[in-house]
């Protein structure tokens, strides 16, 4: 791994961890379409780092969704829970931004956010050893 590419995979990792924090403080402040915006950007950042540490990437936000899947749940290094957790907040975040008329709970959105965070910390700790282990070979 390239030294910008391990710089990137932490500038992603740190843009995920930012985006967590962004998302609670939106919600705490009654802007629930915005977290969840930023509830799927923390995930987003998370795994395409990991993916990067994988030496995989994608343009579009699409292709890291597949990669995501193929490469990441499919073989079990995450749950699949954590694969449904990035398809629902893809969807949600494309209905947030670009739908009429939709409003989120709350209290889901207060899940969500649990599970996110729950999620980016376990893609963060698979980042990791990936970056682990591309320095040691």
């Amino acid at each position: 791994m390239t030294p910008e590419t391990r710089a990137l995979v932490t500038y992603r990792l740190e843009r995920a961890n930012e985006c967590v924090e962004e998302a609670e403080l939106l919600l705490s402040t009654g802007h629930v379409n915005t977290s969840v915006d930023r509830c799927y950007y923390a995930c987003f950042y998370a795994v395409s780092a990991l993916l990067l540490a994988k030496g995989l990437s994608s343009p579009k936000r699409t292709g890291i969704r597949s990669l995501f899947h193929q490469q990441v749940v499919k073989p079990g290094l995450v749950g699949i829970s954590a694969g449904q957790l990035y398809d629902r907040l893809f969807d949600n975040r494309q209905k947030s931004d670009y739908a009429d008329l939709v409003t989120f709970k709350a209290d889901d959105v207060r899940v969500w956010l649990q599970e996110v965070r729950a999620s980016v910390g376990d893609i963060r700790e698979l980042t990791l050893c990936e970056v682990e282990k591309e320095t040691t070979t």
